[in-house]
């Protein structure tokens, strides 16, 4: 595919982060796994990946501000543009040495996402969009799947951990999908999980207690592969309320009613 400038700038960026994250995930799996070493560990190669895609962008587009999982919102000269950036998203399946995690890098626009990369660095896979322009994963066009009866599909999600999200509320949403699809997947990295449907391995998916950077470049992706994309209302406030369900129209239509079947109230944050 022929890329423009600013992906260009884009992939290079997540290049660049992905081949210090690569030296670093070769790292962790030689280390003892506790809380402290570890943990402190990945937390520095969460930065430093961070850092790296904060300099280079910087380079290509100095005016532009950022929004980053680690050091947060910096205003630009430029109010119209700003890079909305996981550096390591699936961090708890880095440190455990699990291969399944990913750099996220979106551009938005007057508030519209224009073009996102999401790659992971073990396996080489790197995932491109541009809005109008189609998403494609190493130079391969992506389409959503093709299955239009929720009782074959394979469904992704995210499960509230330790400290994190509406547990009781999860299980409920649960409950109403698994006795109605075909199986029920969870992964550890929503970019990829958006990556994934958007390339047809899963039909949907559907999370909560989310941030912009985990869904940014993967919302555009699934858009630009023939998908469809709200959140958990039915409604287009996916960064408002944190919650998402993707898919082709007919499975993620179905999907949404599933859910909202389980929690019938606004289940934004």
């Amino acid at each position: 595919m022929a890329r423009s400038a600013i992906l260009n700038v884009m992939v290079s960026a997540a290049m660049k982060a992905g081949r210090a994250l690569a030296r670093d995930f070769g790292e962790v799996e030689n280390l003892q796994v506790s809380r402290k070493g570890p943990g402190d560990f990945v937390s520095a190669a969460d930065r430093r990946a961070e850092d790296i895609i904060r300099t280079e962008l910087e380079k290509a587009r100095p005016g532009y501000g950022f929004l980053m999982e680690e050091s947060g919102a910096h205003p630009g000269s430029d109010d119209q543009h700003r890079w909305i950036v996981d550096p390591l998203d699936g961090t708890t399946n880095f440190l455990h040495s699990i291969p399944l995690f990913a750099i996220s890098i979106a551009l938005e626009r007057q508030g519209q996402i224009m073009a996102g990369v999401i790659l992971n660095p073990v396996t080489d896979e790197l995932f491109v969009a541009e809005k109008g322009r189609g998403a494609f994963v190493n130079d391969r066009r992506l389409r959503v799947s093709a299955r239009r009866d929720i009782h074959d599909a394979v469904i992704a999600t995210g499960v509230p951990h330790l400290g994190r999200g509406d547990h009781a509320g999860f299980l409920a949403e649960l409950k109403s999908v698994m006795g109605e699809v075909s199986g029920i997947r969870r992964a550890g990295a929503a970019s990829l999980d958006l990556a994934w449907t958007a390339a047809g391995r899963y039909d949907a998916y559907w999370e909560s207690d989310l941030s912009p950077w985990d869904m940014a470049a993967g919302i555009l992706m699934v858009k630009e592969a023939g998908g469809f994309v709200s959140d958990l209302d039915g409604r287009d406030r996916i960064f408002d309320t944190g919650t998402i369900v993707a898919g082709n129209e007919m499975i993620q239509r179905d999907l949404l009613a599933l859910v909202r079947k389980a929690r019938p109230n606004s289940v934004g944050r």
